[in-house]
């Protein structure tokens, strides 16, 4: 099947299941990330090592209408910035890391576990003007564990893509032919810098939440006026005084650290 692709890192796995499944890719378009929490050289590697065309600029329908020329079957988008244009000649799907309409938008897994969500899931939808609105495909729900963390959690997803693509690619006018409409949904915002913020009053069991809910990725420890990055925070409970990064019963371990200010 030849096929489209637009995502970065985050989702790589839909890519390497559509390699996997024996699809040609005719051309990759990815975004500029900034290479420390968010990266593309992963997808950009596969298409470099595959001979695979691809761009960091965003997809226009001009762009839709020639792959449509060169006899693209599907679009298949992962974790992809940008508004793409819609219809096309050709089916367009998109991979959601939420069991929709749960969790709208951009970056929703931070608050499944920041609300103790019992489920998450991941959702292949057809795609439309607004963003994650279409009609579901196929979708995998999933239980969360009560120290679910932010990397934990995209495990799950992982595990769940390579069927999820199988059925997809190998039966895919039966899976078109069986899309719902999601019904009633919201757009979760996407979290602002207070919602990664941890300070040395707040409880150990708060800055935990937030420590996993944002694991891997940039959260701030903000002493007073003084502020330092931290990814791959941990809380430690108890444990020796006069540590860098106390928390009300604990403090803060960090797998990397940046002072801010």
């Amino acid at each position: 099947m030849k096929i489209v692709y637009l995502g970065i890192d985050l989702l790589k796995p839909v890519l390497d299941a559509l390699l996997g499944e024996g699809c040609e890719v005719l051309k990759l378009f990815t975004c500029p990330v900034d290479n420390v929490t968010e990266f593309n050289a992963a997808v950009v590697h596969t298409a470099r090592e595959r001979g695979i065309p691809y761009t960091l600029d965003r997809i226009t329908a001009a762009d839709l209408d020639e792959l449509a020329e060169q006899g693209c079957e599907l679009l298949v988008c992962a974790g992809y910035y940008n508004r793409v244009p819609v219809p096309a000649a050709f089916p367009m799907v998109n991979f959601h890391p939420t069991p929709l309409p749960a969790g709208r938008g951009s970056w929703p897994m931070p608050r499944l576990i920041l609300e103790g969500a019992e489920f998450g899931g991941v959702t292949a939808h057809k795609m439309a003007a607004d963003f994650d609105t279409g009609d579901i495909l196929l979708q995998e729900r999933f239980a969360l564990d009560r120290r679910e963390d932010h990397g934990t959690y995209m495990e799950k997803v992982y595990e769940r893509i390579p069927a999820m693509v199988r059925e997809l690619v190998n039966n895919l006018s039966q899976v078109l032919d069986g899309a719902r409409p999601q019904g009633a949904g919201e757009y979760w915002p996407v979290p602002t810098r207070e919602d990664w913020t941890v300070t040395p009053d707040m409880e150990a069991a708060r800055a935990d939440l937030i420590l996993r809910a944002f694991y891997g990725y940039e959260c701030v420890y903000r002493d007073g006026k003084h502020e330092t990055e931290l990814i791959g925070g941990r809380v430690v409970t108890g444990g020796p005084l006069n540590q860098p990064f106390p928390v009300r019963g604990g403090y803060i371990a960090a797998e990397r650290e940046r002072p801010l200010t």
